[in-house]
């Protein structure tokens, strides 16, 4: 018998949710779904960036893309957004979990540990991890009932995997404005994976594989100098592009890893071998 490992990577047919799917890697990851063929649900906070997100993606991809509201931190948006996906798809197949947030609050949000506000704390948790359950627990439950299995992708951090090196950051800007990593972000991010652990054995039963993609940097913005730094700690000396993290989604929602599940794939070239 001939296998055909190419269409192994085949998503036509298959139906996808992706949150945050307006944002500079979930517009990325939007765009590669369709590409392998799924339609995609382009689901986030800024309806009109995400109706631009799908037309841009009709325009020339083979995938239908269609977008959807949804406050991810509000469990009666995101069981409406579920059920309107379904409604105009019929099934879900595939769920990227990707959406996450900073803050309202840069000066709170970047604020050092030792003065760090409960309530900022509270908050980035909600949007980054909360916000996973929430929209895990409804997408699972219909996965559940088509009986087909299916394919969850959870989208952490290396810094949820490995504490940052400060010293890149002495001089480093993000649109003008000079950033650090907060101990909630790797905290929230550190969460993902244990999340997702939890899932693929929970959910092994019932046919459905929960993953999680580890980005590691990626060029948004950052100025030179914080480049130049980050570039040098890792192996092969440089941030990444958005569209580098694209190929493990595909992967990971495809037939292709059909016995992968409670992984981890770390996009970070290579800094967490050092």
């Amino acid at each position: 018998m001939k296998i055909e490992f190419n269409k192994l990577f085949d998503l036509t047919g298959k139906n996808a949710i992706v949150t945050g799917g307006a944002g500079i890697l979930g517009s990325h990851f939007c765009m590669g779904l369709a590409d392998a063929g799924a339609n995609v649900a382009v689901v986030d906070l800024n309806l009109e960036l995400a109706r631009k997100t799908a037309e841009n993606i009709n325009a020339k991809y083979r995938g239908t893309a269609k977008a959807f509201y949804c406050d991810l931190t509000s469990e009666i948006s995101v069981k409406q957004m579920v059920e309107d996906v379904v409604k105009e798809f019929g099934t879900i197949n595939i769920l990227h979990n990707n959406a996450a947030g900073k803050s309202k609050d840069l000066n709170e949000f970047f604020a050092p540990f030792e003065e760090y506000d409960l309530d900022q704390w509270k908050e980035i948790m909600s949007t980054n991890l909360d916000s996973m359950f929430l929209v895990a627990k409804y997408v699972g439950k219909i996965m559940k009932e088509q009986g087909e299995g299916g394919s969850i992708i959870q989208t952490s951090s290396i810094y949820g995997v490995m504490g940052p090196d400060n010293r890149i950051y002495k001089g480093s800007y993000y649109f003008d404005r000079e950033i650090n990593t907060p101990a909630i972000y790797s905290a929230s991010k550190a969460g993902v994976v244990g999340l997702t652990k939890y899932l693929a054995t929970y959910w092994a039963k019932d046919g459905i594989r929960v993953n999680t993609i580890t980005p590691g940097g990626v060029e948004s913005g950052q100025n030179e100098t914080f480049k130049e730094r980050y570039g040098d700690r890792v192996p092969l000396g440089r941030m990444a592009q958005p569209e580098e993290m694209v190929g493990a989604l595909i992967y990971l929602a495809s037939d292709a890893s059909s016995y992968v599940t409670g992984h981890n794939i770390r996009i970070d070239g290579g800094l967490s071998a050092w």
